[in-house]
Protein backbone atom coordinates (compact mmCIF):
# COMPACT_ATOMS: atom_id res chain seq x y z
CA UNK A 1 0.00 0.00 0.00
CA UNK A 2 1.19 3.33 -0.79
CA UNK A 3 0.73 5.43 2.66
CA UNK A 4 -0.13 8.93 2.48
CA UNK A 5 -0.47 11.71 5.41
CA UNK A 6 -4.22 12.14 5.96
CA UNK A 7 -4.85 14.84 8.55
CA UNK A 8 -8.04 16.53 10.10
CA UNK A 9 -8.15 18.96 12.82
CA UNK A 10 -5.01 18.04 15.12
CA UNK A 11 -4.75 14.66 13.84
CA UNK A 12 -3.07 12.70 11.30
CA UNK A 13 -4.71 9.13 11.27
CA UNK A 14 -2.37 7.44 8.58
CA UNK A 15 0.79 6.29 9.98
CA UNK A 16 3.82 5.34 7.72
CA UNK A 17 5.66 2.39 8.87
CA UNK A 18 9.06 3.08 7.30
CA UNK A 19 9.05 6.35 8.41
CA UNK A 20 8.02 5.99 12.33
CA UNK A 21 11.15 3.50 11.81
CA UNK A 22 13.11 6.35 10.48
CA UNK A 23 12.05 8.41 13.62
CA UNK A 24 13.07 5.24 15.81
CA UNK A 25 16.38 5.13 14.29
CA UNK A 26 16.99 8.83 14.30
CA UNK A 27 16.16 8.92 17.95
CA UNK A 28 18.68 6.02 18.80
CA UNK A 29 21.64 7.48 17.22
CA UNK A 30 20.87 10.55 19.09
CA UNK A 31 20.98 8.58 22.24
CA UNK A 32 24.15 6.54 21.02
CA UNK A 33 26.17 9.37 20.51
CA UNK A 34 25.78 11.19 23.93
CA UNK A 35 27.88 9.83 27.35
CA UNK A 36 27.47 6.69 29.04
CA UNK A 37 25.93 7.15 31.99
CA UNK A 38 25.75 4.86 35.21
CA UNK A 39 21.75 4.43 35.18
CA UNK A 40 19.11 1.70 36.29
CA UNK A 41 19.47 -1.34 33.89
CA UNK A 42 16.10 -2.79 34.66
CA UNK A 43 13.27 -0.04 33.16
CA UNK A 44 9.48 -0.31 33.01
CA UNK A 45 8.10 3.05 30.48
CA UNK A 46 4.35 3.54 30.71
CA UNK A 47 3.49 5.31 28.31
CA UNK A 48 6.41 4.09 26.25
CA UNK A 49 5.01 4.52 22.30
CA UNK A 50 5.15 8.18 21.06
CA UNK A 51 7.01 11.54 21.97
CA UNK A 52 8.62 11.91 25.72
CA UNK A 53 7.63 7.98 26.40
CA UNK A 54 8.97 6.82 23.53
CA UNK A 55 12.09 9.06 23.89
CA UNK A 56 12.55 8.19 27.72
CA UNK A 57 12.94 4.17 26.75
CA UNK A 58 15.73 4.81 23.91
CA UNK A 59 17.59 7.13 26.27
CA UNK A 60 17.05 4.04 29.14
CA UNK A 61 18.22 1.63 26.87
CA UNK A 62 21.11 3.15 24.65
CA UNK A 63 22.27 5.98 27.51
CA UNK A 64 22.11 3.73 30.29
CA UNK A 65 22.07 0.35 28.90
CA UNK A 66 19.14 -0.74 30.48
CA UNK A 67 16.40 -3.90 29.21
CA UNK A 68 13.19 -2.35 28.94
CA UNK A 69 9.66 -3.01 29.67
CA UNK A 70 6.96 -0.51 27.51
CA UNK A 71 3.68 -0.20 28.04
CA UNK A 72 1.45 0.73 25.41
CA UNK A 73 -2.27 1.56 24.39
CA UNK A 74 -2.06 1.34 20.18
CA UNK A 75 -3.81 -0.12 17.38
CA UNK A 76 -2.62 -2.32 14.68
CA UNK A 77 -3.32 -2.34 11.22
CA UNK A 78 -6.29 -3.69 9.91
CA UNK A 79 -4.87 -4.65 6.61
CA UNK A 80 -7.22 -1.30 5.12
CA UNK A 81 -5.75 1.12 7.88
CA UNK A 82 -2.44 1.85 8.55
CA UNK A 83 -1.54 0.79 12.38
CA UNK A 84 -1.02 4.04 14.96
CA UNK A 85 2.60 5.51 15.01
CA UNK A 86 2.78 4.32 18.49
CA UNK A 87 2.97 0.75 17.07
CA UNK A 88 5.15 1.00 14.34
CA UNK A 89 7.46 2.98 16.51
CA UNK A 90 7.28 0.15 18.95
CA UNK A 91 7.94 -2.41 16.49
CA UNK A 92 10.81 -0.43 15.04
CA UNK A 93 12.65 -0.12 18.75
CA UNK A 94 11.78 -3.49 19.62
CA UNK A 95 13.06 -4.82 16.22
CA UNK A 96 16.85 -2.17 16.91
CA UNK A 97 16.64 -3.61 21.04
CA UNK A 98 17.18 -6.24 20.43
CA UNK A 99 19.33 -6.73 17.29
CA UNK A 100 21.75 -4.43 20.10
CA UNK A 101 21.73 -7.34 22.84
CA UNK A 102 18.81 -5.68 24.74
CA UNK A 103 16.09 -7.02 26.47
CA UNK A 104 12.98 -5.00 25.22
CA UNK A 105 9.08 -6.19 25.32
CA UNK A 106 5.99 -4.15 25.17
CA UNK A 107 2.40 -4.45 26.37
CA UNK A 108 -0.61 -3.56 24.71
CA UNK A 109 -3.37 -2.63 26.63
CA UNK A 110 -5.38 -0.28 29.35
CA UNK A 111 -2.76 0.92 31.60
CA UNK A 112 -5.22 2.22 33.79
CA UNK A 113 -6.44 -1.29 34.38
CA UNK A 114 -5.95 -4.01 36.89
CA UNK A 115 -5.16 -6.36 34.39
CA UNK A 116 -2.48 -4.60 32.66
CA UNK A 117 -1.09 -3.91 36.02
CA UNK A 118 -1.69 -7.87 36.90
CA UNK A 119 0.10 -9.05 33.26
CA UNK A 120 3.26 -6.17 33.59
CA UNK A 121 3.50 -7.38 37.01
CA UNK A 122 3.87 -11.49 36.01
CA UNK A 123 6.57 -10.21 33.14
CA UNK A 124 8.71 -8.36 35.57
CA UNK A 125 8.50 -11.74 37.54
CA UNK A 126 9.02 -13.67 34.59
CA UNK A 127 11.57 -12.29 32.64
CA UNK A 128 13.18 -9.29 35.21
CA UNK A 129 12.91 -10.08 38.55
CA UNK A 130 12.43 -6.30 39.62
CA UNK A 131 12.88 -3.60 37.90
CA UNK A 132 14.90 -0.34 39.51
CA UNK A 133 13.26 2.58 37.27
CA UNK A 134 9.52 3.45 36.84
CA UNK A 135 8.92 6.04 34.45
CA UNK A 136 5.38 7.17 34.04
CA UNK A 137 4.40 9.24 30.64
CA UNK A 138 1.17 8.36 30.29
CA UNK A 139 -0.91 10.81 27.83
CA UNK A 140 -4.64 9.77 27.53
CA UNK A 141 -8.21 11.52 27.03
CA UNK A 142 -10.18 9.02 29.57
CA UNK A 143 -9.68 6.28 31.94
CA UNK A 144 -12.29 3.81 33.07
CA UNK A 145 -12.44 2.92 36.24
CA UNK A 146 -12.65 -1.07 37.58
CA UNK A 147 -16.75 -0.36 38.54
CA UNK A 148 -17.18 0.87 34.52
CA UNK A 149 -16.92 4.72 35.07
CA UNK A 150 -15.03 6.74 32.90
CA UNK A 151 -13.64 9.87 33.36
CA UNK A 152 -12.93 12.44 30.25
CA UNK A 153 -9.94 15.25 30.55
CA UNK A 154 -10.92 18.34 29.40
CA UNK A 155 -8.99 21.40 28.18
CA UNK A 156 -10.01 24.20 29.95
CA UNK A 157 -9.48 26.90 31.96
CA UNK A 158 -10.43 27.39 35.96
CA UNK A 159 -12.37 30.55 37.09
CA UNK A 160 -12.78 32.12 34.25
CA UNK A 161 -12.63 32.14 30.06
CA UNK A 162 -9.97 33.04 28.96
CA UNK A 163 -9.28 34.46 25.49
CA UNK A 164 -5.89 34.83 23.45
CA UNK A 165 -4.46 34.64 19.90
CA UNK A 166 -4.38 31.10 18.43
CA UNK A 167 -3.65 29.86 15.07
CA UNK A 168 -5.80 27.93 12.91
CA UNK A 169 -2.72 25.13 11.36
CA UNK A 170 -5.31 24.15 9.13
CA UNK A 171 -5.79 27.63 7.49
CA UNK A 172 -2.38 29.27 8.56
CA UNK A 173 -4.92 32.04 10.29
CA UNK A 174 -3.76 33.91 13.21
CA UNK A 175 -7.50 34.44 15.28
CA UNK A 176 -8.58 35.19 18.92
CA UNK A 177 -9.88 31.80 20.32
CA UNK A 178 -11.37 31.37 23.58
CA UNK A 179 -11.59 28.85 26.27
CA UNK A 180 -13.98 28.22 28.64
CA UNK A 181 -13.94 27.69 32.06
CA UNK A 182 -14.44 24.13 33.35
CA UNK A 183 -16.66 23.03 36.36
CA UNK A 184 -16.07 21.22 38.86
CA UNK A 185 -16.59 18.29 38.03
CA UNK A 186 -14.78 18.68 34.64
CA UNK A 187 -11.87 19.70 36.67
CA UNK A 188 -12.25 16.21 38.95
CA UNK A 189 -12.18 14.09 35.69
CA UNK A 190 -8.83 15.86 34.68
CA UNK A 191 -7.52 14.97 37.71
CA UNK A 192 -8.48 11.56 37.52
CA UNK A 193 -7.51 10.87 34.46
CA UNK A 194 -4.02 13.05 33.75
CA UNK A 195 -2.99 13.29 37.65
CA UNK A 196 -1.23 11.01 40.17
CA UNK A 197 -3.65 9.11 41.29
CA UNK A 198 -2.92 5.99 38.53
CA UNK A 199 0.79 6.59 38.77
CA UNK A 200 0.27 5.94 42.70
CA UNK A 201 -1.60 2.62 41.57
CA UNK A 202 1.35 1.37 39.36
CA UNK A 203 4.10 2.33 42.51
CA UNK A 204 1.64 0.85 45.10
CA UNK A 205 1.35 -2.50 43.13
CA UNK A 206 5.01 -2.98 41.82
CA UNK A 207 5.75 -2.51 45.98
CA UNK A 208 3.23 -5.30 47.06
CA UNK A 209 3.75 -7.62 44.33
CA UNK A 210 7.73 -7.27 45.20
CA UNK A 211 9.13 -6.61 41.92
CA UNK A 212 10.07 -2.95 42.63
CA UNK A 213 14.04 -2.64 43.88
CA UNK A 214 15.09 -0.80 47.01
CA UNK A 215 16.07 3.03 45.82
CA UNK A 216 14.68 2.60 42.94
CA UNK A 217 13.66 5.80 40.94
CA UNK A 218 10.56 6.95 39.16
CA UNK A 219 9.91 10.08 37.12
CA UNK A 220 6.72 11.58 35.70
CA UNK A 221 6.94 14.04 33.47
CA UNK A 222 4.75 17.42 33.68
CA UNK A 223 4.34 21.15 32.02
CA UNK A 224 4.17 24.43 33.37
CA UNK A 225 5.00 26.67 30.74
CA UNK A 226 5.60 30.65 30.64
CA UNK A 227 2.70 33.09 32.04
CA UNK A 228 1.34 33.48 28.32
CA UNK A 229 -0.10 30.14 28.47
CA UNK A 230 -0.78 29.99 32.50
CA UNK A 231 -4.45 30.12 32.21
CA UNK A 232 -3.97 27.04 29.77
CA UNK A 233 -1.97 25.13 31.45
CA UNK A 234 -0.64 25.76 35.00
CA UNK A 235 -3.98 27.37 35.77
CA UNK A 236 -6.13 25.18 33.84
CA UNK A 237 -7.69 21.78 34.02
CA UNK A 238 -4.29 20.06 33.22
CA UNK A 239 -2.49 22.52 35.56
CA UNK A 240 -4.73 20.64 38.41
CA UNK A 241 -3.72 17.95 37.57
CA UNK A 242 -0.17 18.44 37.28
CA UNK A 243 -0.32 19.62 40.53
CA UNK A 244 -1.53 16.71 41.45
CA UNK A 245 1.07 14.53 39.80
CA UNK A 246 3.32 16.42 42.17
CA UNK A 247 1.71 16.11 45.18
CA UNK A 248 1.46 11.97 44.46
CA UNK A 249 5.09 12.02 44.17
CA UNK A 250 5.57 13.56 47.27
CA UNK A 251 3.00 10.37 48.58
CA UNK A 252 5.26 8.09 46.94
CA UNK A 253 8.73 9.35 48.58
CA UNK A 254 6.64 9.56 52.23
CA UNK A 255 5.08 6.05 52.11
CA UNK A 256 8.78 4.01 50.40
CA UNK A 257 11.39 6.87 50.94
CA UNK A 258 12.54 4.42 53.99
CA UNK A 259 13.08 1.90 51.33
CA UNK A 260 15.24 3.76 49.14
CA UNK A 261 12.31 4.48 46.73
CA UNK A 262 12.80 8.14 45.37
CA UNK A 263 9.71 10.08 43.17
CA UNK A 264 10.60 12.64 40.69
CA UNK A 265 8.32 14.70 38.56
CA UNK A 266 10.51 16.29 35.76
CA UNK A 267 8.58 19.82 34.20
CA UNK A 268 9.81 19.42 30.29
CA UNK A 269 10.14 21.63 27.82
CA UNK A 270 6.91 22.87 25.29
CA UNK A 271 7.16 20.40 21.92
CA UNK A 272 4.72 19.14 19.47
CA UNK A 273 3.29 15.61 20.47
CA UNK A 274 -0.63 14.31 19.73
CA UNK A 275 -1.44 15.63 23.00
CA UNK A 276 -0.35 19.17 22.83
CA UNK A 277 -1.51 19.68 19.42
CA UNK A 278 -4.75 19.20 20.15
CA UNK A 279 -5.09 22.55 22.69
CA UNK A 280 -5.88 25.92 21.32
CA UNK A 281 -3.54 28.92 21.51
CA UNK A 282 -0.65 26.23 22.60
CA UNK A 283 0.46 25.34 18.78
CA UNK A 284 0.93 28.89 18.24
CA UNK A 285 2.80 29.62 21.07
CA UNK A 286 5.15 26.71 20.37
CA UNK A 287 5.83 27.82 16.84
CA UNK A 288 7.28 30.87 17.81
CA UNK A 289 9.07 29.04 20.79
CA UNK A 290 10.62 26.95 18.13
CA UNK A 291 11.75 30.44 16.27
CA UNK A 292 13.27 31.74 18.78
CA UNK A 293 15.21 28.68 20.33
CA UNK A 294 16.52 27.36 17.29
CA UNK A 295 18.30 30.97 16.82
CA UNK A 296 19.86 30.89 20.07
CA UNK A 297 20.90 27.16 19.31
CA UNK A 298 19.14 25.51 22.18
CA UNK A 299 16.17 24.01 20.80
CA UNK A 300 15.43 20.08 22.02
CA UNK A 301 13.70 17.62 20.45
CA UNK A 302 12.11 14.78 22.92
CA UNK A 303 15.12 12.24 22.52
CA UNK A 304 17.37 15.62 23.46
CA UNK A 305 15.42 16.44 26.59
CA UNK A 306 15.28 12.88 27.37
CA UNK A 307 19.15 12.64 26.80
CA UNK A 308 19.78 16.09 28.79
CA UNK A 309 17.48 14.06 31.71
CA UNK A 310 19.80 11.03 31.81
CA UNK A 311 22.95 12.72 31.49
CA UNK A 312 22.59 16.00 33.33
CA UNK A 313 19.62 16.45 35.90
CA UNK A 314 19.25 12.51 36.93
CA UNK A 315 22.41 10.25 36.83
CA UNK A 316 25.44 13.59 36.43
CA UNK A 317 25.88 12.68 40.45
CA UNK A 318 22.87 14.33 42.84
CA UNK A 319 19.87 14.56 41.18
CA UNK A 320 19.22 18.27 39.96
CA UNK A 321 16.15 19.75 41.28
CA UNK A 322 14.80 22.99 42.26
CA UNK A 323 13.67 24.40 45.11
CA UNK A 324 10.20 22.48 45.77
CA UNK A 325 12.42 19.50 44.06
CA UNK A 326 11.09 19.55 40.67
CA UNK A 327 13.57 18.53 37.89
CA UNK A 328 13.59 21.61 35.27
CA UNK A 329 13.84 20.70 31.60
CA UNK A 330 11.87 23.73 30.55
CA UNK A 331 14.91 26.00 32.06
CA UNK A 332 16.33 27.01 28.94
CA UNK A 333 12.24 27.90 27.67
CA UNK A 334 11.46 30.01 31.05
CA UNK A 335 15.04 31.92 30.60
CA UNK A 336 14.44 35.80 30.84
CA UNK A 337 16.18 36.12 27.50
CA UNK A 338 13.94 33.54 25.26
CA UNK A 339 10.68 34.36 26.93
CA UNK A 340 11.28 38.37 26.47
CA UNK A 341 11.71 37.96 22.72
CA UNK A 342 8.52 35.78 22.30
CA UNK A 343 6.59 38.32 24.17
CA UNK A 344 7.97 40.71 21.69
CA UNK A 345 7.11 38.56 19.15
CA UNK A 346 3.66 37.72 20.19
CA UNK A 347 2.57 41.44 20.29
CA UNK A 348 3.58 41.49 16.61
CA UNK A 349 2.06 38.27 14.73
CA UNK A 350 -0.17 38.06 12.25
CA UNK A 351 -2.05 36.03 9.54
CA UNK A 352 0.30 38.29 7.31
CA UNK A 353 3.58 37.49 8.96
CA UNK A 354 3.12 34.35 10.45
CA UNK A 355 5.49 32.63 8.34
CA UNK A 356 8.04 35.41 8.79
CA UNK A 357 7.71 35.86 12.39
CA UNK A 358 7.06 31.64 13.74
CA UNK A 359 8.11 28.34 12.81
CA UNK A 360 5.73 27.08 10.67
CA UNK A 361 7.58 24.55 8.86
CA UNK A 362 9.43 23.58 12.20
CA UNK A 363 5.94 23.21 13.43
CA UNK A 364 4.70 21.06 10.83
CA UNK A 365 7.81 19.21 10.50
CA UNK A 366 7.53 17.70 14.09
CA UNK A 367 4.16 17.19 13.66
CA UNK A 368 4.28 14.85 10.46
CA UNK A 369 7.41 13.03 11.78
CA UNK A 370 4.78 12.38 14.75
CA UNK A 371 3.24 10.01 12.00
CA UNK A 372 6.28 9.07 10.35
CA UNK A 373 6.12 11.37 7.26
CA UNK A 374 8.44 14.03 6.30
CA UNK A 375 11.47 11.99 6.18
CA UNK A 376 13.79 13.46 3.56
CA UNK A 377 15.43 9.62 3.07
CA UNK A 378 12.27 7.66 3.10
CA UNK A 379 10.52 6.90 -0.49
CA UNK A 380 7.03 7.77 -0.37
CA UNK A 381 5.87 6.58 -3.64
CA UNK A 382 6.68 3.00 -2.76
CA UNK A 383 4.34 0.42 -1.53
CA UNK A 384 5.19 -0.59 2.03
CA UNK A 385 3.49 -3.83 4.43
CA UNK A 386 1.15 -2.24 6.79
Amino acid sequence: MVVEPKVKGFLCITAHPEGCKENVRRQIEYAKSQEKRECPKKVLVIGSSTGYGLASRISAAYIGGADTLGIMFEKESNGKRTATPGYYNTKAFEEFATKDGLYAKTINGDAFSKEIKDLTIETIKSDLGKVDMVIYSLAAPRRTMADGTVYQSTLKTTGKDFTEKSWNVDTNVVFEATIPSATEEEIEATVKVMGGEDWMDWMDALKEADVLSDEAITVAYSYIGPELTYPVYNHGTIGMAKKHLFESSQKINEKYGESGVKAYVSVNKALVTQASSAIPIVPLYFAVLYKIMKAHGNHEGCIEQMARLYTEKLFNGAPVVDETGKIRLDDWELSEDIQAEVMDIWSKITTENINELADVDGYFEDFYHMFGFKFDNIDYSKDVEI
